[in-house]
């Protein structure tokens, strides 16, 4: 199953894709603003570049598992995407993703793309059980 991720920000949205198998994982691009009108179309045109079977989208939950306001704020956005989007949209528990994708140094895609292909590998992983 061919998954895209989706490391949401409201400056940055990072996005990764699987390969056909759900076995591989990489960082694609960055979508500025996507909580707005142009960044929505823009996200919406690279899941239909990328025909996923599913979205999932980053749950960024406190230490403790909570949801603080960057969650509710996700949250959000995910209701609106899910109006628009054409396959189902789920959310995941990103917690350390984007500190992950710090550590890793030379990509040309930015942090945020790492950050969403970290969460799809953690995704994948569960997926396979």
């Amino acid at each position: 199953m061919k998954v895209l991720a989706l490391d949401y920000g409201r400056a940055r949205t990072g996005v990764a894709v699987s390969d056909s198998t759900g076995t591989l994982a990489r960082p694609l691009t960055v979508v500025q603003k996507a909580g707005t009108a142009a960044g929505m179309r823009a996200l919406l045109e690279q899941i239909a570049e990328q025909q996923p079977e599913l979205v999932v989208v980053g749950l960024p939950l406190t230490l403790r598992g909570d949801q603080g306001e960057q969650a509710r704020e996700t949250l959000a956005f995910v209701e609106r995407l899910r109006s628009r989007c054409p396959v189902p949209v789920e959310t995941y528990d990103e917690r350390f993703t984007t500190t992950l994708a710090g550590r890793t140094t030379g990509s040309k895609h930015g942090d945020d793309a790492l950050a969403a292909a970290h969460l799809l590998e953690g995704y994948l992983t569960r997926l396979a059980g």
